[in-house]
């Protein structure tokens, strides 16, 4: 018996969907490996004490939850055929994943303003444990940001409608992803300091 077309649109959403959960999982479990790393060496005389997170850290958890929430109205507007609501939607994602990497990267300022540094003789393995976190996380949001790009690219291609959502939807499930990952990342450094 063969398959139609719509059964095949399914068929390979499910594979596309399945690909990017099993990414998903491993990179959870290289970020589960690095923090058990960070709690097993936090028993060492050299961990910092008296660590205060820097406020940019604050408002890049703010910012990224933002990311979220433009994603998925970005995808519920392409659902509506509102193509003007989308690209506004998928713009402003775009222009709050930046500024999350911004953020990102003021946070390390403020933490180098505080005498807290990742390499050299002022260093300790506490920062750059933060650090080796932060930026793997930041390569996986650079990921996200082309692939934004692409999307963008699709949807001014006209290629997304309201039968054909798969793009914006991985889309929105990465960047659900990476908002999940950087709270739980937060809120692990911010209570286990």
């Amino acid at each position: 018996m063969a398959m139609t077309a719509q059964e095949h649109k399914e068929r390979s959403a499910r594979s596309y969907k399945l690909l990017l959960l099993f990414a998903m999982g491993s990179m959870t479990m290289m970020f589960a490996g690095i923090v058990s790393a960070f709690v097993v060496s936090k028993s060492r005389e050299d961990w910092m004490k008296d660590f205060e997170f820097p406020t940019a850290f604050y408002y890049s958890t703010l910012t990224i939850i933002l990311c979220s929430v433009t994603i998925h109205l970005a995808k519920k507007a392409i659902q509506k055929d509102n193509r003007q609501a989308t690209t506004g939607l998928l713009l402003a994602t775009l222009g709050l994943g930046i500024a999350f990497v911004f953020c990102q990267f003021e946070g390390f300022g403020q933490m180098m303003e505080s005498g807290y540094f990742f390499t050299g003789p002022e260093s300790n393995i506490a920062t750059t444990f933060l650090y080796v976190i932060a930026t793997v996380h930041l390569a996986h949001l650079a990921g996200g940001i082309i692939s934004l790009l692409i999307i963008i690219y699709n949807h001014f291609k006209q290629k997304y409608n309201s039968t054909q959502t798969l793009g914006i939807e991985l889309g929105a499930m990465y960047w659900h992803f990476l908002d999940f990952l950087w709270i739980c990342l937060f809120l692990f450094l911010y209570f286990f300091k």
